[in-house]
């Protein structure tokens, strides 16, 4: 039933006010996006269970997930704890093109290596970015090195910023990366399959890899147990009809600028809707370098994404005076997209920059 309540749209499940999504959302039902919330929490978790704890059938749940995956690209996959992994350098690299490049061969360039994990095209200020991660800081500048080089014919204006904190989000990663970690190849190996798709049965991994399930069974429990993992969570492909931006920002510093974070995290904790296909801000990071912030906004449309994404947040920051970077994400050249629904309000990794005057150096 759809109701109206101050202006919103609304529909009654369960006894409860859910209200209604945005356009990109609202071919989708209610069923399907409590589906999705819940294996973005935990994308193991059996169909028996998630049709218990949604009343509907497990023909249901298949049905639904198989419409999941066909229409929004769901990928089910381990959210990593990359320092337990030994992978300590990630950066994200802004780049503007003097002239137009061959993005078929920059894929060609980039799938060369393990170290990028998502490359993406964009239509704004800038032309692309890359989410680089790898085990050591000296290998990074390495391939920083390199690909300018390369790039270099294109006249690539390289700009890269190390990931200081998420306080939101997570990049999935490669094959190739976790081939690079010192982990034994046993581990490894069920690391790759579960990246490949996280749902996979102990049975399944064990017939892949010819190895007996009780092992399977122990190393994988071993691997969780020691944190090498944070949760099985999914990753989607941006939903028709609706806009990615993603944003850079370089300010300077305030003696506001932690009441002014205070007002951009009450922006970034709002889903938008009770059980959104994908959050509205799923990825929210404090950088070093070039930029200082990096924030990615998923709205209806173009239009409505820059007005919320970079507007708003030149608006919240004007103390800081913010000098701001934007793209909208227009093509996907190596990874995936890290959209899922989460809960962001209990998300949310939270991080203060102020000094209290006892510590103020004299």
């Amino acid at each position: 039933m759809l109701l109206y309540k101050n202006s919103h749209a609304y529909t009654i499940m369960d006894g409860n006010w859910y209200e209604e999504p945005s356009r990109f959302d609202e071919q989708y039902s209610i069923l399907l996006r409590r589906i999705i919330r819940n294996l973005s929490e935990d994308s193991r978790m059996p169909v028996l269970e998630l049709s218990r704890k949604l009343g509907v059938s497990r023909k249901t749940i298949h049905d639904k997930l198989a419409k999941a995956e066909s229409e929004l690209g769901i990928k089910y996959v381990p959210e990593f704890n990359n320092q337990r992994l030994g992978l300590n350098s990630p950066h994200l690299i802004r780049i503007k093109f003097k002239k137009t490049p061959n993005y078929n061969e920059i894929t060609r360039i980039l799938s060369a290596s393990h170290i990028p994990q998502l490359a993406v095209t964009a239509k704004g200020t800038y032309d692309m970015f890359i989410y680089a991660n790898t085990t050591s800081g000296s290998e990074y500048v390495h391939w920083d090195k390199r690909m300018q080089i390369m790039l270099s014919k294109y006249g690539a204006m390289w700009n890269s910023s190390d990931v200081a904190h998420m306080h939101l989000g997570f990049f999935p990663i490669r094959n190739e990366l976790i081939d690079k970690t010192a982990l034994d190849q046993q581990d490894k190996n069920i690391l790759k399959l579960l990246n490949t798709n996280s749902r996979m049965s102990f049975s399944g991994i064990s017939k892949e890899l010819g190895m007996h399930f009780n092992t399977v069974a122990y190393n994988f429990n071993k691997l969780v147990k020691e944190g090498y993992v944070k949760r099985f969570t999914l990753s989607a492909d941006l939903p028709k009809n609706s806009s990615a931006m993603a944003i850079f920002s370089k300010y300077t510093m305030s003696e506001s600028y932690e009441s002014d974070s205070a007002k951009s995290r009450l922006v970034y904790k709002t889903s938008g809707t009770e059980f959104p296909i994908i959050n509205r801000y799923p990825i929210v990071l404090q950088l070093v370098g070039s930029s200082d912030v990096f924030i990615m906004g998923v709205l209806d449309d173009s239009k409505t994404a820059f007005s919320h994404v970079v507007t708003e947040y030149k608006r919240i920051f004007s103390h800081e005076d913010p000098k701001v970077e934007y793209g909208s994400i227009e093509r996907i050249l190596l990874g995936r997209l890290p959209f899922r629904s989460v809960d962001t309000k209990a998300e949310y990794n939270t991080i203060k920059w102020t000094v209290e005057k006892a510590e103020m150096p004299e």
